[in-house]
């Protein structure tokens, strides 16, 4: 479609126009980087509409969008599927306009049940508007000093309880220690665990800007995530802790290890992701000192009457959620790749 001279295309194979709009957009965020067109094709399988807005050989905004059709869940146009952060970030209401517009033709013509827009603030004011979840972020001090004194009292001493348990930590240039802890962690919460063909290839496909944190003990790994960097910004994505974790204090000690790995690449912000609201991840970021900011999820609803509801508090996934932690871990790792490609 075109609105006078602003053309919109599809993002082929040459992703270097759309990633250079990306890093001198202020409002983009790592998950419109192109890199995630390939990684969900090629660990999911899904079909990806990456769209951008071109007036005269010059991008002017853009909007990637992910078809997740699934029997199990949904059959929807998402942006973006596996990521906190979506919809369009352009120069112009024009080429906004034309994005969004383009998006619900699509949606149309695929026959989804609806369009989702992971917005970071309200967009549509005649659209369904889900705020079951909050994101926090918080700026990062220099030194290590002072990002300690930033945590709160009480949580700060669970960090010191952690270092005094001799508590040491390492980069990993591969999934190896990190997976097995994720895969644990997530049965213990009734969660399916991603692949971990989906974990390499974040680190293969955003290279420099993925990395993983292992909290070791006593030369055993106990607990890790996988981060993501953009600009001067951290964001600890997946976490695995094992079963000593707890007592070890090392899930409050990997957090502030990432703050001080962070601090050393340039860091100066620590995007603690998303969490559903008044849950245990949402009180447990709350208490580092993070303030809760709300994500506006919205919806256009093209084969839907109302917005859809595939959220883990929905009361008829908590059979399902309390089978599937007292499952083998081995069946676990070997069924929930196939469900989780789905969830989006």
């Amino acid at each position: 479609m075109s609105t006078a001279s602003l053309q919109i295309h599809a993002l082929g194979h040459d992703s270097a126009a759309w990633e250079a709009f990306v890093a001198a957009s202020p409002d983009a965020t790592f998950f419109h980087r192109a890199g995630w067109k390939e990684v969900i094709e090629r660990a999911f399988g899904h079909r990806c509409y990456f769209l951008y807005a071109e007036r005269a050989g010059h991008v002017e905004g853009i909007l990637p969008l992910v078809h997740v059709k699934s029997r199990l869940f949904a059959n929807a146009l998402i942006s973006t599927p596996f990521c906190v952060y979506g919809g369009v970030v352009a120069d112009s209401a024009e080429a906004e306009a034309a994005l969004y517009a383009e998006a619900c033709e699509r949606a149309n013509a695929l026959g989804v049940d609806y369009f989702e827009s992971r917005e970071r603030a309200p967009r549509h004011v005649d659209w369904p508007r889900k705020d079951l979840y909050y994101t926090f972020r918080r700026e990062l001090a220099d030194n290590d000093d002072d990002n300690l004194k930033l945590i709160p009292r009480k949580q700060r001493a669970v960090v010191r309880k952690g270092i005094k348990n001799g508590l040491t930590w390492v980069i990993d240039d591969d999934i190896d220690r990190f997976y097995p802890l994720y895969a644990y962690n997530l049965r213990s919460l009734g969660t399916p665990v991603f692949s971990q063909k989906y974990m390499r290839e974040l680190l293969r496909v955003f290279g420099e800007d993925c990395d993983v944190l292992t909290v070791i003990h006593e030369g055993e790994p106990v607990a890790a995530a996988l981060n993501f960097y953009f600009r001067d910004e951290v964001l600890p994505y997946y976490a695995g802790a094992g079963e000593s974790a707890r007592d070890l204090k090392a899930n409050d000690y990997l957090y502030w290890a990432l703050m001080q790995h962070a601090v050393a690449r340039g860091a100066r912000v620590f995007d603690f992701g998303r969490s559903k609201v008044d849950t245990g991840p949402y009180h447990f970021k709350r208490h580092w000192g993070f303030e809760p900011q709300p994500l506006a999820y919205e919806y256009y609803l093209s084969g839907m009457d109302s917005m859809p509801d595939i959220s883990p508090n929905n009361p008829k996934y908590a059979r399902f959620i309390k089978v599937w932690q007292k499952l083998p871990l081995p069946v676990t790792r070997l069924v929930g790749p196939w469900l989780s490609k789905d969830l989006g």
